[in-house]
């Protein structure tokens, strides 16, 4: 898969991202939070178990060395389980908004965590790229300097480890499939997310969930494969700086939903503002030159 396909990838995981964000904002509502996520996470390490045995590589799965092996415990762990904890946890001691721009953060530290240990190299338009997006979430987000807390450090922590775990996940799929990489995250973060609920006894109002709860962690568990599915194929193939800067997009198609749901949030020229900084700054960073292929490319498809 070229680097085209996997710019088109993460470009979906974005499209997904945008929705799932307010599609999980309503379900988590109607559950236990812990138990959501890990309940998630199992469903789709299912699915990709399924997925490996579809497209035999089940083999690979045997041949994984005792490195390899660790490597997904630790997506799995870092990624997958510990990061979802104290972000859930500091949602309950912050704000959204002021949680929602920190995690959004994320594209920054991947890239600096890129450049030491995936050797990526980056040039002007690309940092300027970052800053574009940087600046573009806080006129979106209507960020206003105040003091922080323990609820914005826990979210800190937690984006600090997604971006590691997206630096480890890139060093595994060098030589690994995407499908397994993602099994390991979900299928070990479910597992540890489930010790965590069995050592702090909060597993006793999973065996009263009703259908209501259930539909809604079934419609967000297809969500979540979709993200996970197009967002590490696509890692696979794109450097991990321009991945999850491609993401930060998902933030307006967000806000959009919200209004078209909600009807009662204002829409004002910060926020015009903001979405087009962070378009530019995608722009950016993916590079004229590779934008012009994908366009050239696309122009070739439809003619055909």
């Amino acid at each position: 898969m070229s680097e085209r396909k996997g710019i088109l990838l993460v470009l979906a995981t974005a499209i997904i991202s945008g929705v799932s964000v307010y599609v999980n904002s309503v379900a988590v509502k109607f559950s236990n939070p812990y138990i959501f996520t890990g309940l998630k996470n199992a469903i789709v390490g299912i699915v990709f178990l399924s997925l490996i045995l579809l497209f035999k590589e089940w083999k690979k799965v045997r041949e994984l060395t005792h490195s390899q092996w660790m490597k997904l415990v630790a997506i799995g762990l870092i990624g997958g389980a510990v990061p979802f904890l104290l972000f859930f946890k500091g949602l309950t001691m912050t704000t959204a908004a002021k949680g929602g721009f920190i995690q959004k953060t994320m594209f920054l530290y991947v890239a600096l965590l890129a450049i030491v240990f995936l050797k990526e190299k980056m040039n002007k338009s690309f940092f300027i790229g970052l800053g574009a997006l940087l600046f573009g979430n806080i006129l979106f987000l209507g960020i206003k300097p105040q003091g922080l807390n323990w609820g914005d450090g826990l979210i800190f922590i937690a984006t600090l480890l997604w971006a590691v775990e997206i630096v480890i996940s890139k060093k595994a799929l060098a030589d690994l499939p995407a499908n397994i990489v993602v099994w390991g995250r979900m299928f070990f973060g479910a597992v540890f997310i489930g010790l965590f609920l069995v050592n702090t006894h909060q597993l006793g109002p999973l065996f009263a969930y009703n259908l209501v709860q259930w539909k809604w962690i079934a419609i967000t568990s297809i969500f979540l494969v979709g993200y996970v599915f197009t967002f590490y194929h696509g890692l696979k193939h794109v450097r991990a700086s321009v991945a999850t800067a491609v993401l930060a997009i998902g933030a307006p198609i967000t806000s959009l939903i919200t209004i078209i749901a909600q009807g009662n949030i204002s829409w004002n020229v910060a926020k015009t503002w903001g979405v087009a900084l962070m378009v530019a700054g995608v722009l950016l960073v993916i590079g004229f030159r590779q934008i012009k292929s994908l366009l050239i490319k696309s122009s070739h498809v439809r003619t055909s």
